[in-house]
């Protein structure tokens, strides 16, 4: 399901809007560029929650002393397909 959402944007920025979504660009229409835009907000809203709690993990002493380069070449048991 969809709804509207109506907003107010001064004549620079519908103008980039607009050149965004014109024909030489990747986006078809200036709704497609604003989902984009929305999408990409959330994934970095969601790296950065991530990134705030292995920082809390730290500073509670949750941490491995280990380095990617100790897993490095380490044999891992495979899976047997269920």
């Amino acid at each position: 399901m969809s709804s509207s959402l109506n907003i107010q944007l001064t004549d620079k920025l519908r103008q980039y809007v607009d050149e965004r979504a014109s024909d030489g660009d990747v986006y078809a229409t200036p709704s497609e560029y604003i989902r984009e835009l929305i999408r990409q907000d959330m994934a970095e809203q969601g790296i950065l929650r991530h990134v705030l709690e292995g920082v809390e993990d730290i500073k509670r002493g949750r941490f491995s002393s280990k380095s990617i380069v100790d897993f490095k070449g380490r044999k891992t048991p495979r899976r047997r397909a269920p």
